[in-house]
């Protein structure tokens, strides 16, 4: 396999921790020597052969094993929940008296070893305002309400968080006081929280290798949902007690701008600070008509007749739920899907949090490695009982200041992590384009904000650097290829200005056969040390096998090309040649991907894909237009653009590309498509992917 390096501005970082242990050795001082010691938390249901919660234990009647080490119980704490019966309902006439809303409350912690709520079962209602249409955010606040109403005991206490104008706030610490709860639910304003605005100064673009305004990165990107879902877990995991965060969203559906590291960092920092997820579909029960119902026309095409529209319909509400189902499934929690209750969600996590042991000990194990470590608890004495933990951690990873050969290892160590570091915003795009009848050139671009990157001054000029590290696998965990790279930034006095608000890219590529594989990228901020993680699946197709359509490759979407000499960085010599081999390198013009899909009205949309029609003695002219939907409705539709032009290859390679003017559609979501019609043998490719358009 041959890698093709093209880079033309960078920027991927990533963030870590580092931490520094420091000594000064002086023939008049007195050393100071200093360690650390790790507390880590079980929480251990223990139920006998009916079910029953098993009371009565000590610490003496538990072994705790961390990776076949036996570790001394030096903490131990039985929650006796009682199974007591909802409250006396109150009156939904009864309407509660609207206190001022509280903003940013924060999780009043615990002391190390200390239980704050005794016998008390903790649920937590996060409300994800960001993935929620206004009806499914009165449906999740109504199921809120019914709960705290009709279904709430006295052994639960409830707090009220909420993901909304880019920050997790906690509107209601812990309480058991209904009333207080009800004000809080009646005074969350449904769709208070909206895109926001971008400042109309962001439109100038000074810098060849900026993107559009940071804004950007908060549309289409789930990362920012499962980051906030995170940073909620960690406030939660101030706490010693169990808790259960019921997690109400219009499903969660990662696409091929989300981040995999991202779902598997939240995950493993739930399992952490020991809260389960139970995601409740706002949607409730979705009944959808196999083509659509009435408010859109027919798709046509012969995916009518062949299952293929219908298919697609059903797959895309089931790739929504599938994140909560894994959020739920690997926390411990349960996924609520397709029920109208949807306070039965917050049930059957009260019901799921019954008496439990609580379980500390200091690990013998102090290597910040950041590798998994296997728990195993058992009871002692041959007592007989079936036994529900967490089966393990990841453990802390400290990265400290190294030298030159440190650095490269400290890259590898963090790319074999389980438990990826994803400080640093990062997106990324995969296309392909085939070569010939057996290869395709896969390029890559990553962006991540330009306000993440720390700059260090240097003669007076700003500088970034940048190292990354990304391998691929195929669908046999097998490394493929890889890529191993460091950047130096040099920015003048007018774009630092920019790097602080506006994003820059990062481009390579490679060269793969047909065939399912995983990228997984990290990128390193040298001058804080700060890390980056991304990783996600991707799919190059056999377009040798494409006989019902057109085949065509990927489509890229871009508002911004770029000449090589202005680019803020270039190959140099070693990577001069490969660039000229980009299919987005076109009359000495780079074209830059969107990745993110956002455009501004005051640029035009650029499109650019490859037709393909192999096996033919002359290639034949294909036409292709773009559409843009609005809901239901046709917002925009190109005249077609007529490619005709072929490049000299057995592939009969034809390249379609073409400019949309948006200065007539409105700031809002669309629906992009585009066709490409082969006239001369009758067949058609459709593309389609959600675009944001901004002011």
């Amino acid at each position: 396999m041959m890698q093709v390096r093209t880079a033309i501005a960078c920027m991927l970082s990533m963030v870590s921790a580092a931490a520094q242990v420091g000594r000064n050795k002086q023939s008049n001082e007195t050393p100071t020597f200093q360690s650390t010691t790790q507390l880590v938390n079980e929480t251990v249901t223990v139920k006998d052969k009916d079910g029953k919660p098993v009371t009565g234990l000590t610490a003496r009647d538990f072994t705790l094993t961390e990776d076949g080490a036996v570790q001394e119980i030096r903490f131990f704490e039985h929650q006796q929940l009682e199974e007591s019966p909802a409250q006396a309902p109150i009156p939904e006439s009864q309407r509660p008296t609207l206190l001022p809303r509280l903003t940013r409350t924060q999780i009043a912690p615990e002391a190390v070893g200390e239980v704050k709520y005794r016998d008390r079962r903790l649920l937590a209602l996060y409300f994800d305002l960001t993935a929620m249409p206004l009806p499914d955010q009165l449906r999740a606040y109504e199921a809120a309400k019914k709960f705290i109403r009709t279904q709430m005991t006295a052994a639960d206490l409830v707090a009220v968080m909420a993901f909304q104008s880019g920050s997790v706030q906690v509107l209601q610490d812990f309480t058991p006081d209904r009333a207080q709860l009800l004000s809080v639910i009646e005074t969350m304003i449904v769709g208070e929280d909206e895109y926001a605005p971008v400042d109309e100064t962001a439109k100038a673009d000074s810098g060849a290798a900026f993107g559009q305004n940071d804004s950007e990165f908060n549309i289409f990107f789930t990362d920012r949902q499962l980051s906030a879902l995170q940073t909620a877990a960690v406030m939660l995991g101030r706490l010693n007690e169990k808790k259960s965060l019921i997690y109400f969203a219009s499903g969660l559906r990662l696409n091929g701008t989300n981040n995999q590291a991202q779902l598997h960092a939240t995950i493993n920092a739930a399992i952490r600070a020991g809260v389960s997820f139970w995601p409740v579909d706002a949607r409730g029960l979705v009944a959808q008509a196999p083509m659509g119902d009435a408010t859109r026309g027919s798709p046509g095409g012969r995916s009518m007749y062949t299952g293929e529209a219908a298919g697609a319909v059903s797959a895309s509400l089931q790739r929504s739920q599938d994140t909560l189902w894994t959020l739920g499934a690997d926390t411990g929690g349960k996924a609520l899907l397709d029920y109208n209750d949807l306070s039965q969600g917050i049930v059957e996590a009260q019901k799921a949090t019954s008496s439990y042991y609580i379980l500390g000990y200091y690990t013998t194990n102090q290597n910040p490695d950041g590798k998994f470590r296997k728990i195993q608890i058992t009871l002692a004495n041959g007592l007989k009982a079936t036994l529900e933990y967490r089966k393990g951690y990841f453990a802390k990873k400290e990265f400290t200041r190294f030298s030159t050969a440190g650095k490269e290892r400290q890259l590898e160590d963090a790319l074999m992590l389980g438990d990826p570091v994803t400080d640093l915003t990062i997106a990324m795009e995969i296309g392909y384009f085939q070569l010939n009848r057996a290869e395709y050139f896969v390029p890559v671009a990553v962006k991540i904000p330009g306000s993440e990157l720390a700059l260090a001054r240097r003669r007076g000029a700003g500088r970034t650097l940048i190292d990354f590290l990304g391998e691929v696998r195929d669908e046999f965990g097998t490394t493929v290829t890889n890529v191993r790279d460091k950047v130096d930034i040099k920015l003048t006095g007018a774009t630092v200005a920019e790097l602080a608000r506006r994003p820059i890219e990062y481009d390579t590529g490679f060269t793969l056969l047909p065939g399912r594989y995983k990228i997984k990228f990290l990128a390193r901020d040298s001058v804080t040390g700060r890390m980056g993680t991304f990783e996600m699946p991707f799919y190059v197709p056999n377009l040798n096998k494409e006989i019902q359509r057109t085949a065509i490759s990927s489509v890229v979407l871009s508002s911004q090309r770029t000449d090589l000499r202005e680019a803020l960085y270039n190959a140099k010599d070693k990577g001069q040649q490969a660039m000229l081999a980009n299919p987005l390198v076109l009359d000495g013009q780079k074209l830059i991907p969107s990745v993110t899909r956002v455009f501004s009205r005051s640029k035009d949309l650029y499109v650019y894909l490859q037709a393909y029609q192999q096996g033919e003695d002359a290639a034949q002219p294909f036409q292709a237009y773009v559409t843009m939907y609005r809901g239901q409705a046709k917002a925009l539709e190109t005249a077609p653009v007529v490619a005709a032009e072929a490049i000299a290859n057995r592939l009969r390679t034809v390249p379609v590309r073409f400019s949309v003017p948006l200065t007539e559609l409105a700031p809002g979501e669309y629906v992009c498509q585009v066709t490409v019609v082969d006239a001369a043998r009758r067949k058609t490719a459709y593309w389609r992917a959600p675009v944001m358009v901004i002011p």
